[in-house]
């Protein structure tokens, strides 16, 4: 017999359009495999989800960038198709903050945490969590929110560069533009030419203090905070191969004790007043030693199903059980356990588990739920065929034509103030702030910030 109430229904929801978000397979199998009927509203044509033999319906979802209103809707359709009250899952920021928005209208027809209204809104925008970290004398990265592209210049020569430019509301980031939601600025002129394009980002741009990736740096924490207020379910991981490498998106990831860690986590919920499901990034200072929160994304994390103790209990399960007012289970952790994205990390996918260290769930591949696992190499495969594609298509085109004169191209090169910790010259002063100088960029990603 399910621990949880099978009468009620699960709806997971996404309007991001990854194909390859290994979170929302996690949350259908979790609650599938418990008896749960599962619904998803998100864009899967070409993702291997929609193979999964726990999946109970699709949903057609939100257009590209719909405003909360139109996710509103849109779920307002869905709950008339299911007819029950059903437990409602976001699964990424944008959906949260929709959510968040909404919910006294959505309340009638979806089961939600008790949330202080605009709190997922606050935490996720990355400006605004540089504000609630001050106000609750939290560790975070040294953080400037530009006024104009000349304050944008100074300030990253200010911070020390590299710095770390992150839009505060990554998930306005308009598709196909070239922005990121995050990079590595590594010249003051290039942080005030990405300040110019804010309109086309949708949100402001804010500098930070870049903390250097290492051994033992990259940490996050997932747990549910329950009616009560008290955080169940999840646990401290640390991340042990990410894509890109330096920290990215988790490739792998392993269950650590981290008592501090934990502390914080718990110390936030408390501070905050959150309820629900929560996913903490953090990253350790290698000159401190504190562990600085870098983001707080108020909704499962992609890699939740790394902390499913010995009852079976991870934070989506837990959600669904505190709000069908169940108990909840008391499992042991199972510190050492292992979660590992196949087509991230293919070399830890083949390695053989290790016994006895709490074990290892794969992303995709499962025993009982096989579909999704094939499914996943052929939509990879024609994935990376399409990008190599593109790129040779490109370079073929920024090619010089066979005969064409190359034309000469002479470059004045200003001589060079002292350089910066990083290798970079180019400190921005009163009278030539707009000079034309070096700037590379790499994806911030490849530098350790998600």
């Amino acid at each position: 017999m399910s621990l949880l109430d099978t009468r009620v229904p699960a709806v997971v929801l996404r309007t991001d359009r990854n194909p390859f978000h290994h979170g929302t397979l996690g949350a259908v199998r979790s609650l599938g495999r418990a008896g749960v009927d599962v619904h998803v509203v998100a864009d899967c044509a070409g993702s291997p989800v929609r193979a999964s033999r726990y999946l109970s319906g699709l949903h057609t979802p939100p257009p590209p960038g719909a405003s909360s209103a139109e996710i509103a809707v849109v779920l307002r359709r869905v709950a008339a198709r299911i007819a029950r009250p059903a437990v409602l899952i976001p699964m990424d920021d944008a959906c949260a903050v929709a959510v968040g928005r909404a919910r006294a209208e959505l309340a009638p027809a979806f089961l939600l945490p008790d949330q202080p209204d605009g709190l997922a809104e606050r935490v996720a925008d990355k400006a605004e969590l540089a504000g609630v970290c001050a106000s609750l004398s939290l560790p975070h990265p040294e953080t400037v929110v530009p006024g104009g592209a000349a304050e944008a210049a100074r300030a990253a020569w200010r911070l020390g560069l590299p710095v770390v430019a992150k839009w505060s509301r990554p998930w306005l980031v308009p598709p196909g533009g070239g922005l990121r939601s995050t990079v590595l600025v590594r010249s003051a002129r290039e942080a005030g030419e990405l300040y110019r394009r804010a309109e086309e980002a949708g949100s402001r741009l804010l500098l930070q203090a870049f903390l250097p990736p290492g051994p033992d740096r990259d940490w996050f924490f997932h747990g549910y905070a329950d009616r009560s207020g008290a955080v169940r379910a999840g646990g401290p991981g640390r991340k042990t191969r990410a894509r890109p490498r330096g920290a990215g998106l988790t490739a792998v990831g392993r269950w650590t004790p981290n008592p501090e860690v934990r502390a914080l986590a718990e110390r936030i919920v408390a501070e905050l007043g959150y309820r629900g499901v929560l996913d903490l990034d953090f990253r350790r200072c290698g000159t401190t030693g504190r562990y600085h929160l870098l983001d707080f994304n108020p909704r499962p994390g992609a890699q939740f199903r790394l902390f499913a103790d010995t009852a079976g209990l991870d934070v989506v399960r837990a959600l669904h059980l505190d709000l069908t007012h169940r108990p909840l289970p008391e499992g042991a952790p199972r510190p050492g356990r292992v979660f590992v994205v196949e087509n991230y990390a293919p070399l830890s996918a083949l390695r053989p588990a290790r016994a006895g260290r709490g074990g290892r769930e794969l992303a995709w591949y499962a025993r009982d739920d096989r579909a999704p696992g094939r499914a996943l190499w052929a939509l990879w495969g024609r994935h990376v065929g399409a990008r190599l594609r593109d790129r040779v298509h490109r370079s073929e085109a920024a090619r010089p034509q066979a005969g064409a004169q190359a034309r000469a191209r002479v470059v004045r090169q200003a001589s060079a103030p002292a350089a910066d910790r990083s290798g970079v010259a180019d400190r921005p002063d009163e009278d030539h702030r707009d000079r034309p100088g070096p700037a590379g960029r790499r994806d911030a990603d490849r530098a350790g910030t998600r």
